[in-house]
């Protein structure tokens, strides 16, 4: 029956090709027709004029007056015109019955006339004769045939169109996918990519760092292998499955694995390649989407940001007719295509908060798929993939730079290594050592050095009192995270200097309130430090504010960290994958109080750097006086000043700088577990008198969610 009726659909939809087909060659031939005869009469048309521009008419009787006066030069008689032209002297001007003079100064100007009778001709002979005029005949011009004529003049140029149409159409067709005779252009044709059968060179070895994502889709790829065990219980596949994520974190390089792995042709296409100016486009190209993809079924079709087209249909902002009828035509299509066949529709996409709701139901894209920065794990197998075919040196250590780069996607990682390999070579060597690859680290978040930027000596003091203050109270702190690396050396990404902090394990998104607070107190040390030891404060610290007041105002709209508000939720997140921008939904009043409760915050955690610096000031100008003489110096340099220690001896440039006696946080976490009996169990033991075996349970931990940017940013100054 199934075969029936899919030969029954291939025959409807062979004889629509068919229909579409003689429609378009119709078309073309009505075209062809028009212009073989726009050409034939224009060529009439600029013969006549050519002639015309050529030649003027005059009386017969004017003539015979030019040859008894001598001013005619020659004659010629042309019979299949019966006509009589006239080449006048040079220095002959004909003045017509309108005034218009026609002089033949340069010896093209030709005089016709019409001969009364045929004894005139005679008679003209006779006095050529007489003033010994040359005179001629026309040479004589057989009748073409008019087939001959027909075929020169309209067969001839149709053939030439319609072969001209034709090469061009072939040409479009093969440029990329615009040709076709189903209409001008092919304007309405899908131009997708497709990559055949293992075509795609990518495999799930190829993506790191998303073992989630790699497992939800292994089903996909595990259906389109053996679809047959799944539709032996009646299971059905969801029809599509919409990948989400920051950019960068590879959502494309993931589908395109998926295709890969499962051996089927993949077909790629992006969401704005469905809009065009003109209404309808887009939905005739969702349709030819789907039935190509149906003609190689099994497959996958991947569309890219789909936000595209795929926005909620909503009046509020004004409506888009081509985008919406491209967006209803898609619903269409996925509610029309059968599961069974093996078409699975992927699609990515950054911004799933402005998708409409239709497109998300169930029964169009069933799954949502996360596709989120890689965790420490992640990164180390993500730094492996890209340096495969890396020449790496003995000392290289991939967790650290793994450590350094936390909150970095794939494509971040993967533009570091590029950019430790370019090192490698501007310096000569044949293989990346560890030092390339933490100066590419360096290279992406504050850019080159300026070498030609000259600070004066108060300027320098300055800069470097600012990054020590970071460093220090960073020092001190028990929630902050490691000094790696303390710089005054102008870069070219607007700092003068910068602090780099390095954490010692992996942190989630998950940050205590304290871990806050020491991250907004380490941001402030750079003003504090200019107040307590210059009594100054500069722009330098513009940044530092930005980032710090960031912080507070998510502590107090967010996350419920004041004590004003409590646990009241201010505003709500309107990206949550892009810049993480947030509307406010409360009253003004209550925005402003808000405000003042960041205040509060910002105050309290300056007053404590303040307090943290001026209870350190020696050390700190022991620092100071290192930085300005070397201009960069590691943590470790910095640990061992503060010990009283050479900092020459620091063996170790990337050592931890945590004191001893301040634990890294988290680092020791026990999680205590009690009996937990059952309502049954305990009135059985009281009856019967038994006793009960003691077994830990694991308690539950509700899940949290933040998404506070990662604590390794630099502090920067200058800004």
């Amino acid at each position: 029956m199934n075969q029936n009726d899919n030969k029954k659909n291939n025959g409807s939809g062979g004889k629509g090709n068919n229909s579409n087909n003689w429609r378009g060659i119709l078309s073309l031939v009505c075209w062809a027709l028009i212009l073989t005869a726009i050409l034939s009469y224009a060529g009439t048309y600029m013969n006549g004029a050519a002639d015309a521009a050529s030649s003027v008419e005059i009386p017969y009787s004017k003539v015979v007056t030019m040859l008894k006066a001598n001013q005619v030069e020659s004659v010629r008689f042309d019979d299949t015109k019966d006509l009589i032209y006239v080449t006048p002297d040079k220095n002959f001007t004909y003045t017509d019955e309108d005034g218009n003079d026609y002089d033949n100064k340069d010896g093209e100007l030709e005089l016709y006339a019409v001969p009364v009778t045929s004894e005139g001709i005679t008679s003209l002979i006779a006095l050529c004769d007489d003033k010994d005029v040359e005179y001629t005949a026309g040479p004589y011009t057989p009748q073409m045939s008019p087939i001959l004529t027909f075929l020169i003049s309209y067969i001839v140029p149709f053939a030439l169109i319609m072969l001209m149409f034709s090469l061009v159409m072939r040409w479009m067709n093969k440029k990329g996918g615009m040709g076709g005779i189903g209409g001008i252009g092919g304007v309405g044709k899908a131009n997708a990519k497709v990559y055949m059968e293992k075509s795609t060179g990518v495999t799930f070895k190829d993506v790191a760092g998303q073992d989630e994502a790699k497992e939800s889709l292994t089903e996909i790829i595990d259906f389109l292998h053996n679809p047959q065990k799944y539709t032996d219980i009646g299971a059905k596949l969801p029809k599509g499955a919409l990948l989400v994520g920051p950019p960068g974190t590879g959502k494309t390089l993931l589908a395109k694995a998926v295709a890969g792995e499962a051996s089927v042709p993949f077909f790629s296409i992006s969401g704005s390649d469905f809009v065009e100016m003109f209404v309808g486009v887009g939905a005739s190209r969702v349709r030819d989407l789907f039935k190509e993809a149906s003609k190689v079924a099994p497959c996958i079709v991947f569309i890219d940001e789909i936000d595209t087209i795929g926005k909620s249909r909503d009046n509020r902002m004004g409506g888009n007719d081509e985008r919406e009828q491209t967006l209803n035509q898609l619903l269409a299509e996925m509610d029309g295509f059968d599961p069974t066949k093996g078409v699975i529709l992927l699609a990515a996409t950054n911004r799933p908060e402005v998708l409409d709701q239709a497109l998300l139901r169930p029964g169009r894209f069933d799954r949502r798929i996360t596709v989120d920065r890689p965790n420490l794990a992640g990164r180390i197998a993500t730094l492996e993939v890209h340096t495969r075919n890396i020449k790496l040196a003995e000392d290289v250590n991939l967790k650290k730079v793994a450590l350094a780069t936390a909150g970095c996607v794939g494509a971040d990682l993967a533009n570091l290594v590029n950019e430790a390999a370019l090192r490698a070579v501007r310096k000569g060597r044949r293989l990346v050592t560890q030092e390339d690859l933490l100066a590419a680290f360096e290279l992406v978040i504050a850019g080159t050095e300026k070498k030609g930027s000259v600070l004066t000596e108060f300027e320098k003091k300055l800069v470097a009192y600012h990054e020590v203050g970071h460093a220090m109270v960073a020092y001190k702190q028990k929630n902050s995270e490691p000094v790696q690396k303390i710089t005054i050396v102008p870069h070219t990404q607007g700092s003068l200097g910068y602090t780099l902090l390095m954490p010692e394990e992996d942190k989630t998104e998950l940050r205590t309130r304290d871990e806050l607070m020491a991250k907004i107190t380490v941001s402030m040390g750079g003003r504090a430090a200019e107040e307590v030891v210059l009594n100054t404060m500069t722009n330098g610290a513009s940044q530092d504010i930005q980032d710090a007041t960031s912080v507070a105002r998510n502590m107090v709209a967010m996350y419920g960290m004041s004590d004003q508000f409590g646990m009241m939720a201010l505003a709500s997140r309107r990206n949550q994958y892009l810049d993480g921008g947030y509307g406010m939904d409360c009253a003004q009043d209550t925005a402003a109080a808000m405000d003042e409760a960041v205040k509060n915050i910002l105050d309290a955690c300056y007053k404590k750097a303040v307090k943290v610096l001026q209870e350190n000031r020696d050390d700190m100008d022991k620092v100071v006086a290192y930085l300005l003489e070397k201009e960069t110096i590691t943590g470790g340099e910095m640990v061992a000043i503060i010990e009283g220690r050479d900092p020459a001896t620091a063996e170790d440039a990337y050592a931890s700088t945590r004191p001893e006696e301040i634990e890294a946080p988290a680092r020791h976490v026990h999680m205590i577990s009690q009996k937990i009996e059952s309502p049954e169990s305990t009135a059985d033991d009281a009856a019967t008198g038994d006793e009960t075996v003691e077994t830990d349970v694991a308690p539950q931990v509700e899940s949290s969610e933040t998404t506070e940017p990662p604590a390794e940013t630099p502090e920067d100054s200058g800004k």
